[in-house]
């Protein structure tokens, strides 16, 4: 199968001091592949959605929620607008290089995968010290994931997610907020595609850096592990 675009989806939310910096990044990746990109405004304060507006970069898509709906929801409305036959999330705060773009589409361009993960715990790249109650809540809901899920993942958390598009088509996504990870991993297992991890850097903020991401997310994303096993398994 031969590939000719990637959609590359970026949620936005008050990511003004990074977003001009990361676009830059996103188009200047040199890839066989002629790339669409889709920037979801989830209702920004921080004058992200002025910036956004003024952009004219080419192959662009711009979207707009008026209420502030999540990470989840903003995906669901980039995925809509999506026209390339591999789709990639790109988170807008710097903390995923988009110059890796090329060892993640490797496996799906080589015809081996259906679904990749970029893992920040596999490999030898860069990876910023920062929070071990993070990295420890991260790697127990991988766990909890996989056994509900019967994989192998060691990232199940991670942003960087690369998807076939007509496999991210036969997929509905519900949750609006940081659920979307367990959930979309949860419902492509059922799929039994074949689904590949990559080791990736990784440049993660701090609070004062603008990190926004939560202990109430991880209990959420538990939940969400739960409910996507054993209630409603669509």
């Amino acid at each position: 199968m031969k590939y000719s675009k990637l959609s590359i989806v970026i949620p936005v939310y008050n990511e003004c001091s990074t977003l001009a910096d990361l676009l830059n990044q996103v188009v200047a990746v040199e890839l066989p592949l002629t790339k669409e990109i889709i920037l979801v405004d989830d209702a920004s304060t921080d004058g992200s959605r002025q910036i956004i507006e003024n952009l004219e970069t080419p192959n662009l898509k711009k979207i707009f929620h008026t209420t502030n709906k999540g990470k989840g929801a903003a995906l669901r409305s980039g995925f809509k607008e999506t026209t390339g036959d591999i789709v990639i999330i790109q988170d807008a705060d710097l903390e995923y290089d988009p110059q890796e773009y090329s060892k993640l589409l490797k496996p799906t361009l080589d015809n081996k995968a259906d679904v990749v993960y970029g893992s920040r715990f596999v490999g030898s790249e860069a990876h910023r010290v920062l929070y071990f109650w993070h990295l420890l809540g991260n790697k127990f809901l991988t766990i909890v994931s996989n056994m509900m899920t019967n994989l192998n993942l060691t990232d199940m958390e991670t942003c960087y997610k690369v998807f076939r598009k007509d496999i991210l088509d036969q997929i509905q996504i519900t949750e609006n907020r940081f659920g979307f990870e367990p959930e979309i991993t949860a419902k492509i297992s059922r799929l039994k595609c074949r689904i590949y991890e990559v080791g990736i850097s990784y440049c993660g903020r701090t609070y004062s850096d603008g990190k926004k991401i939560n202990w109430r997310d991880g209990v959420s994303a538990l939940r969400c592990i739960l409910k996507y096993r054993f209630f409603n398994k669509k």
